[in-house]
């Protein structure tokens, strides 16, 4: 059965870059992963050393420094869509903002995937591994279902109301009388 692999560049914390493809049955396995390389080689990355992992539009972005060609790295405003909306300081004192989805893969090892603040780059989604985050930090809920919007329809309750079991006019305390 083929395995699909999908376009990685992967920077390091001395801003040293490896650009190749990642195995989707292969990923996030021990403490490193294996990239297979351009020219063929399988090479192992391991997490210690990473910067980020970004998933690739294009290799040939035209930039030799910068082939991830991440521009922005945060939100000029407020960003559209659903889920976290997260500021990572990373080790080399890089600061990324991105959106993350607001589930259980935000607290299970071994990193953290965010949609950059730019769709249009070349890179479509960043995996950042967690020994390579220094502080974290949640700005903002994007798209919450509590929100009540104007054309929002009200959710029904979860539970049904409780029937009162004595109506109104029965129910003051003054009432009950000792007999004592």
């Amino acid at each position: 059965m083929p395995t699909s692999r999908k376009k990685i560049v992967a920077r390091m914390l001395n801003q040293e870059w490896l650009a190749g493809y990642l195995s989707s049955s292969l990923w996030a396995d021990g403490d490193q992963l294996e990239v297979l390389s351009l020219d063929g080689k399988i090479l192992p990355v391991f997490y210690a050393q990473l910067k980020w992992l970004c998933f690739v539009r294009d290799f040939n972005s035209g930039e030799i420094e910068n082939p991830e060609r991440l521009l922005r790295k945060s939100f000029a405003g407020r960003p559209r869509g659903r889920g976290l909306w997260l500021r990572l300081t990373l080790k080399d004192g890089d600061v990324v903002e991105g959106l993350a989805e607001n589930d259980l893969t935000l607290v299970t090892p071994p990193g953290i995937f965010l949609t950059p603040p730019d769709l249009r780059s070349n890179t479509q989604r960043i995996w950042i591994p967690r020994s390579s985050i220094t502080a974290f930090e949640v700005v903002a809920l994007l798209g919450s279902s509590q929100r009540a919007g104007a054309g929002a329809a009200k959710m029904p309750p979860l539970l049904p109301s409780q029937e009162q079991l004595f109506p109104d006019e029965h129910s003051g305390l003054g009432k009950i009388q000792s007999s004592l």
